[in-house]
C-alpha cells in the first residue's frame, strides 16, 4: 500500500478544519519494522484555553499538557480509563488545540493488529473507539511528543477523494458544561 506522509503544513490548519481533514486518510505506525495502517474513521477537535474539555482549558500547562503548546504535528498521548489516547497538535506554537483519533477501519498489517488486540478485526467494534485504535496500531505513551511529520508514527493519504465528514457532539465528557454539546466530533459520511 502506498500512503505518503502529509506534509507539515497539514497541521497548522484550524483544529475544526484538522478535525475533518483527517478523516479518510490513514494512520500508519512503523511498529518494530512492520507496518500498520487504518483509515481514520472518527475524531473529535479540542479548542484549547476556552474548551472545558480540553486539557489545556484556562492555560492549564502541566508536564502532560506541555506538547500542547508546542508547533503543530505532534503527538500527544494520555492515558485515560487504563487506555492510552492519540492526539494531534494542531493551529500553531503556543495556541494549545489538539484533534483526539477517535476510531480507525484497518487496512494492512491486519494480523499484526489482531494479534495486539487479542480479536478479529471482522468486529464492527475493532477499532471504533481511541483507546481500541492505539492497542490495535501499537501506539503507547512512549510516542507522547514525537512527530507526525518525521517519526515512525504519521498521518498519510493515498490520493483519494475523501468524504464528507458529518458533525455530532463530543462524547464522555460529561463534566464539561456546555461544552459536552458543542458539535466538535466528525464521522465518516458513507
Amino acid at each position: 500500500m502506498s500512503v505518503e506522509r502529509m506534509p507539515a503544513h497539514f497541521y497548522a490548519q484550524s483544529t475544526i478544519d484538522l478535525a475533518k481533514a483527517l478523516i479518510g486518510n490513514y494512520l500508519v505506525h512503523f511498529l518494530n519494522g512492520e507496518l500498520l495502517v487504518g483509515r481514520i474513521t472518527e475524531t473529535e477537535a479540542y479548542l484549547g484555553v476556552l474548551d472545558r474539555a480540553c486539557h489545556s482549558y484556562g492555560r492549564k500547562q502541566t508536564k502532560r499538557t506541555r506538547i500542547l503548546y508546542e508547533d503543530p504535528g505532534h503527538v500527544y498521548t494520555y492515558t485515560m480509563h487504563t487506555h492510552c489516547l492519540l492526539n494531534v497538535v494542531a493551529e500553531r506554537s503556543g495556541q494549545p488545540e489538539a484533534v483526539l483519533i477517535r476510531g480507525i477501519e484497518p487496512v494492512c498489517g491486519i494480523e499484526k493488529m489482531e494479534s495486539l488486540r487479542g480479536k478479529s478485526a471482522q468486529d464492527k467494534q475493532f477499532a471504533n473507539g481511541p483507546g481500541k485504535l492505539t492497542q490495535a496500531m501499537g501506539i503507547s505513551m512512549n510516542a507522547y511528543g514525537e512527530s507526525f511529520i518525521d517519526g515512525p508514527l504519521y498521518i498519510g493519504y493515498n490520493g483519494q477523494k475523501n468524504g464528507v465528514p458529518v458533525a455530532t457532539k463530543r462524547i464522555g465528557i460529561e463534566n464539561t458544561g456546555q461544552a459536552k454539546y458543542f458539535p466538535f466530533r466528525f464521522i465518516e459520511n458513507k
